[in-house]
């Protein structure tokens, strides 16, 4: 088997989210690691086992390395991105794609243009429940969609010392709450339920003002201390916390709260999406179970198994039931869809995975909820 050989660029934490879930595909190496300079990128590539090491110039000039994973902080995704498509090699960009809706257009186009194979890591549409729920919806199960009630929930910023590069305005964006997190959850929404959200209602809360930022490296999601004397105080402009009110095509409403402050919930996405004929609900801290609520008979708990979900789900599953698969299975799963585009050497007409496209949406739903937010009034998509 001739592997794809793939270089990835970024060493955080989901650059080797990316590496471990890459390592479990069978015609994919990853063959080489990027990083900022040469030193670093020679360490990393060594703590994670693999070969060769660059810059990133220096990795676009490798013929053999067939796709890059950008995995690098968000104010880079464009320029790599950009660069990477006109070296001719294939992207999987971590989100959001850009920092503005004209570089995200001007992707879309480019990788169009190219005919190169263009990914977004919405990741979370993998685990296997919501495809689920998204077969169930278009095959009529669900029937219309009354409303649509989601959160994000997370605790890794819940301290005033909590402190990372997304609290940067100029390397993650004006938004982070909401830029972060909620572009999962706005892209989940319109994945599973097939509706277009026309309008937005936004409410943000900066719930601590100032941070202390640490004067030495801490890794994100590490939970060490330091002491006082180890930080300084900066000011902080981004949402630790949102309630965003929603409008969908077909007239009908919903909300999302997302939150980075909240104690005890360290990752978890919920939703509860309520037809004419049924409810599901669903949470990702529990991924192999999903809710089905019913009017006039017993609700009922659907778990994650080949042999019980709808035919066009299994892909997503490779494990038998009562064998959980999570998180890393995410990123496997759409992988695996990937390279197989990878495999054939272009985008295919209908990608199953999430594009360049999916991740110009989800920057246009951002940019009009901060709108919003700043306009205290309704914003139209």
């Amino acid at each position: 088997m001739n592997k794809i050989k793939v270089g990835v660029v970024g060493t955080g934490f989901i650059g080797p989210a990316h590496i471990e879930a890459l390592r479990r595909l069978p015609n994919v190496e990853v063959a080489a690691l990027c990083e900022v300079t040469a030193e670093l990128a020679k360490e990393k590539a060594d703590a994670l086992g693999i070969a060769r090491s660059y810059t990133f110039d220096e990795l676009l000039k490798q013929d053999d390395i067939q796709a890059v994973h950008i995995c690098t902080p968000n104010f880079l995704h464009y320029s790599q991105s950009k660069a990477a498509l006109l070296a001719g090699k294939h992207v999987i960009c971590e989100k959001p794609l850009a920092k503005d809706l004209a570089e995200a257009e001007e992707l879309v186009e480019l990788a169009a243009k190219t005919g190169l194979v263009n990914a977004v890591h919405f990741n979370l549409r993998y685990y296997p429940l919501a495809r689920q729920m998204k077969s169930m919806r278009e095959k009529g199960e669900l029937g219309e969609i009354y409303s649509f009630i989601g959160s994000y929930l997370q605790d890794w910023l819940f301290y005033n010392t909590d402190y990372n590069w997304r609290l940067e305005p100029d390397k993650s964006g004006d938004s982070r709450a909401i830029a972060d997190i909620g572009s999962h959850l706005m892209d989940i929404l319109e994945y599973i339920t097939g509706l277009k959200t026309v309008a937005v209602l936004a409410d943000f809360n900066t719930v601590h003002k100032t941070r202390k930022k640490p004067l030495k490296a801490v890794e994100t999601y590490s939970g060490k201390m330091l002491q006082p004397e180890d930080y300084a105080d900066v000011p902080i402009t981004t949402e630790d916390h949102a309630n965003v009110l929603l409008r969908f095509d077909n007239g009908n409403k919903g909300v999302i709260t997302v939150s980075q402050v909240s104690a005890g919930r360290k990752n978890r996405m919920s939703l509860e999406i309520s037809g004419s004929k049924k409810t599901f609900s669903w949470c990702s801290e529990s991924p192999n179970e999903m809710w089905i609520g019913n009017r006039d008979k017993a609700n009922e708990v659907l778990m994650r198994d080949p042999s019980l979900v709808n035919e066009d789900v299994r892909s997503t599953i490779t494990f038998p039931g009562g064998h959980n698969e999570g998180f890393p299975d995410t990123s496997k799963q759409m992988f695996k869809e990937v390279y197989a585009a990878i495999a054939a050497g272009k985008q295919p007409e209908n990608p199953t995975f999430p594009t360049f496209a999916d991740g110009y949406r989800e920057l246009l739903i951002c940019e009009r909820i901060l709108e919003s937010n700043k306009k205290e009034a309704w914003v139209t998509i």
